[in-house]
């Protein structure tokens, strides 16, 4: 069973970055072939996806946020971690770590963590 959690501050002032860590177990992080995204949900509207990490390590962003976005990973503690630059009151959303399955032209998430409010106030 893969369990996957978010942690961080849940208050960031405008300008600066935001920074969360989520902590995999039951399964490796660098296993074949899967893909550990960030995905956040702003008030009122959809999911986001905002970038991922493959097994690899090669790193994959949302165009939208790519100028932003950095996402890293440590293999000895089976975490990755996602970085958010210069945020303002729009980046205020729940944010989730999630295993992703690309399936040729299909991809599902199968293990979703239980999701990190953070507000961008001063």
């Amino acid at each position: 069973q893969v369990q996957l959690q978010e942690s961080g501050p849940g208050l960031v002032k405008p300008s600066q970055t935001l920074s969360l860590t989520c902590t995999v177990s039951g399964g490796s992080i660098t296993t074949n072939y899967y893909y550990w995204s960030w995905i956040r949900q702003p008030p009122g509207k959809g999911l986001e996806w905002m970038g991922a990490i493959a097994y690899s390590g090669s790193t994959y962003y949302s165009p939208s946020l790519k100028s932003r976005t950095s996402i890293s990973r440590d293999t000895s503690k089976n975490q990755f971690t996602l970085q958010l630059s210069s945020v303002t009151p729009e980046d205020t959303a729940v944010y989730y770590c999630a295993r992703e399955l690309l399936l040729g032209t299909i991809y599902e998430y199968d293990y979703w963590g239980q999701g990190t409010q953070v507000t961008v106030s001063s």
